[in-house]
């Protein structure tokens, strides 16, 4: 009969202890979801902040881009300004040594396309 007993208890203790240990799981798998749901927030707000930081550093570099494009046009521009102003200036000066490197430059532009 005792042993009837003890096993009884140790049934019900069983039973207490298995429900302990199912509250315990379920109070651990509690936490572990607001530790997940926190580091998501988390990383949520560094992804922001890093594509924040991206778009503002494109968006310099970009404006950096067409700054210098603009110098290069101009300074372009101002190149060819300049180079057509020295050929005028030859062509002034010069005016038979002109028509004598057209006639030349013409001459050869024919035997090449004779070839």
């Amino acid at each position: 009969m005792a042993s009837f007993l003890q096993s009884g208890r140790q049934r019900r203790n069983g039973s207490a202890a298995l429900h302990n240990i199912e509250a315990t799981i379920e109070d651990q798998i509690a936490s572990l979801q607001d530790e997940i749901a926190a580091l998501t927030k988390m990383v949520g707000k560094s992804s922001r902040k890093q594509s924040e930081k991206l778009s503002a550093q494109a968006a310099s570099g970009y404006e950096d881009l067409v700054a210098r494009s603009e110098d290069l046009l101009r300074d372009l521009q101002d190149g060819y300004l300049r180079g057509a102003s020295e050929v005028r200036d030859t062509v002034r000066r010069h005016p038979v040594a002109t028509i004598g490197a057209a006639a030349a430059f013409g001459l050869v532009v024919a035997l090449l396309a004779r070839r």
